[in-house]
């Protein structure tokens, strides 16, 4: 298969309006770098972990036995549109945002709603070393030493009620802090949601750290969601707001292109992008392709979720 192209992925803006931008959304958005995935390759220049050194790998290997990506790959690699749509430049616009002290809103359909300080989370739910693998979109691929705790822990805390259906997601809004979010084709503030099952999924973290370190700016600090069986966009960054609701949350991606980028975004291969194909990915770091897992690999762990749902339709 041809490598997807650059041009291919991220166009220029020449859109007219923000009506005919979401009228054409359909054609234009399979031209998009989706918020959470992209591609870079200069040295590592934004936020280290706290020492200030480069750890590393010291042969961390996923399940599969493949070793996590270097800490550079990792911080360098970042299409992040609230700082810019420039996937080389998003770690040095990235590093004097501020990450800490940061708080998380958790409120909706439960019987505790909440803030919480990061602080208090790490101190609460004692983060631990999951090591993932992240498929974007766009057919590469990372594996990934996250530090965090699992999203059920801080739901749990907050009693869902009996009428919760759907966790959503609500990144930060700051467009002088975050420049991309001046850019007024996105509908601001970035949007994420899952089921209540999914999101009580073990696998599904709130990471707060990475390679054994503080969580940068570039890499979705002061939060993130990571959910391993899920395309990257759906890895919301910089998470300032979960509600539990009855309601399918409306998700910015799928907002923009539905016919492109699905609610569910799991990781299939059988199903290919419009433009491209999802039947294998680039590893990162890697000359060749492999061969794209359903799932990305997790199937064991999360397919009875959508038992009985047309996964070709249901995207």
């Amino acid at each position: 298969m041809i490598p997807i192209k650059p041009s291919e992925i991220t166009p220029k803006h020449v859109y007219l309006s923000r009506r005919d931008f979401i009228k054409a959304a359909g054609v234009l958005a399979g031209s998009m770098a989706l918020a959470a995935c992209g591609v870079s390759t200069p040295a590592p220049t934004g936020s280290a972990p706290a020492d200030s050194t480069v750890p590393a790998a010291d042969g961390r290997k996923d399940e599969l036995g493949d070793p996590v990506n270097s800490y550079a790959d990792i911080t360098n690699y970042n299409n992040y549109y609230e700082f810019t749509t420039d996937k080389e430049g998003v770690a040095q616009l990235a590093a004097q945002f501020p990450t800490t002290p940061w708080d998380v809103e958790v409120y909706g359909l439960v019987n505790k709603p909440q803030k919480f300080g990061v602080e208090d989370l790490v101190s609460r739910f004692q983060p631990e070393e999951r090591i993932y693998r992240l498929r974007c979109v766009e057919a590469w691929s990372m594996v990934i030493p996250w530090v965090g705790f699992p999203l059920s822990k801080l739901l749990n805390a907050v009693e869902p009620t009996s009428a919760a259906r759907y966790v959503r997601f609500e990144t930060i809004f700051k467009p002088d802090e975050l420049p991309g979010q001046k850019d007024i084709w996105y509908p601001w503030p970035y949007q994420e949601g899952l089921r209540l099952d999914e999101a009580m999924n073990d696998l599904t973290l709130l990471a707060t750290g990475l390679y054994g370190g503080e969580l940068p700016a570039q890499s979705g600090g002061g939060i993130r969601l990571v959910v391993p069986w899920k395309y990257g966009f759906k890895s919301i960054k910089a998470i300032i707001k979960i509600e539990l609701t009855d309601k399918q949350p409306a998700t910015m991606w799928s907002s923009i292109a539905p016919n492109e980028y699905g609610f569910y975004a799991n990781v299939n291969p059988a199903v290919d992008h419009p433009r491209w194909s999802q039947a294998s990915e680039r590893r990162i770091g890697e000359i060749s392709r492999r061969n794209t897992l359903p799932f990305n690999g997790y199937a064991d762990q999360v397919a009875h979720l959508y038992d009985g749902m047309d996964l070709s339709i249901n995207y």
